[in-house]
């Protein structure tokens, strides 16, 4: 990092970071001409970052989910519990379709790690759903609505005995751990631990120590070997919004909605609790992989989900603060705005300009176009039911409508609006191949 960090502003710290990134020495690539490619790649990221029009509208192979596997020809279930398949899948793919940036691979453990830690909260393929189907996350209210108060006063006791042992099931015994406070002797602690169920808990998940460490140099292979060959990686930093964490990992659906009424001031104070901390572990874990770019995902601050004033009491400001302590430290913020979110979309241009990029699902990208055309880069809205069940001339013209209208004047991402899980690899290369050709910039 800079020498003198502090003192610069955004925009400069903005520029340390990609100038960092750009860094690469030609001998790391496996030709010159990949070195070429990858600047080339990310010159137009910037571009349009910057609203410029570059060569031509970039593609981003955004939320790939499981098209490899169908690409490939093996099943969700290998791709998910074989991580060396996994990767070989995943790189085929990139190779072979030459996004101009790409999303990495989102399993972050492989399905024998889930089973040994007797995972909850998902349901994955070939453990409780069909060997092609896509990863199902199970929703509950893991933190109970009278705990608040726990979470909020000593966050790391509730963690330890009551969210862990009710989302792991292997270490459900920890449960029965006394509460960890400041009168506990290190005697007393020490030796809870050493009760055989909780011994037998963690030598059952000691197995997955080994698995856990080969995906993760698998993974960091695999995004090694791409920026080698020329690909750029979108991020591989992720942070959700305060609101959305609660709601997805803590009180599930229903019972964020009733906290909203019932309970109000103390989902804002746990919100409080937590959003320091979810900001600084991302601004932690950008400065080690050197991204220049975050990625974030809102979706229960949809249309669909809460009303214009619960979204300005619950939601906005959270997410505002978030997005701009990122720009702040010289990040740039790709946000998924999941759902329908046009009413929501006027609080972004309280964002500075040229330092986002909208990720756009269900909401018209055409009104959004509009709206923040002037301020942010746009991306995605091309329907994977559309790359699944339409024809070649179909897909060709929704993206030309992409291209001349959002793309007009540059500012312009092209991208899935969602998981391509079971789209037709012929349909996405139809895709792929029109935007090269049609989308440039005379």
């Amino acid at each position: 990092m800079h020498q003198d960090w502090a003192a610069l502003n955004p925009e400069e710290k903005r520029k340390a970071r990609l100038e960092k990134w750009l860094a690469v020495e030609t001998e790391y690539f496996v030709s010159p001409q990949a070195r070429q490619n990858f600047l080339e790649r990310e010159k137009r990221i910037e571009d349009i970052i910057q609203l410029r029009t570059p060569d031509r509208v970039p593609i981003w192979f955004n939320d790939i989910g499981f098209f490899p596997a169908r690409y490939t020809g093996i099943t969700f279930e290998k791709m998910f519990y074989d991580s060396e398949a996994l990767a070989a899948a995943f790189k085929k793919t990139i190779l072979d379709f030459e996004p101009d940036v790409y999303w990495p691979p989102t399993i972050g453990y492989p399905g024998k790690v889930l089973e040994f830690f007797n995972s909850k909260m998902y349901k994955w393929p070939g453990h409780g759903i069909p060997a092609d189907c896509g990863t199902q996350y199970v929703e509950g209210e893991y933190m109970k609505a009278d705990e608040y108060d726990d979470f909020i006063n000593n966050t790391t006791d509730f963690m330890l005995r009551s969210f862990i042992p009710r989302t792991l099931g292997v270490l459900e015994p920890l449960k029965d751990l006394p509460a960890f406070n400041c009168y506990n002797r290190a005697e007393r602690i020490v030796s809870e631990f050493l009760k055989p169920d909780i011994m037998a808990a963690f030598k059952a998940i000691s197995q997955a120590e080994p698995l856990i460490k080969k995906h993760r140099a698998v993974m960091d292979t695999l995004k090694t070997e791409l920026k080698q060959e020329g690909f750029p990686i979108m991020s591989s930093i992720f942070s959700a919004n305060a609101f959305d964490h609660f709601s997805d990992s803590f009180r599930g659906m229903r019972g964020i909605m009733l906290d909203m009424y019932r309970q109000p001031d103390k989902l804002l104070e746990a919100m409080d609790k937590i959003l320091p901390k979810m900001i600084s572990s991302c601004i932690e874990d950008a400065n080690h992989t050197g991204s220049p770019r975050i990625m974030s995902v809102i979706h229960r601050g949809s249309d669909a989900f809460m009303s214009i004033k619960q979204w300005e009491k619950f939601y906005w400001p959270s997410l505002k603060k978030m997005l701009l302590a990122f720009i702040e430290e010289g990040l740039t913020p790709v946000v998924f705005l999941e759902g329908d979110v046009l009413s929501r979309l006027e609080y972004f241009l309280e964002i500075p300009k040229r330092k986002m990029i909208a990720l756009i699902d269900s909401t018209d990208i055409f009104k959004a176009k509009e709206i923040l055309g002037g301020t942010m880069c746009l991306a995605g809205n091309m329907p994977p039911l559309l790359l699944q069940n339409g024809t070649p001339d179909q897909v060709k013209e929704y993206a030309r409508k992409l291209i001349d209208v959002v793309g007009k004047d540059g500012g312009f991402l092209m991208a899935p609006r969602s998981s391509m899980d079971n789209t037709r690899p012929e349909l996405v290369k139809i895709w792929f191949d029109f935007t090269r050709e049609y989308g440039i910039y005379r």
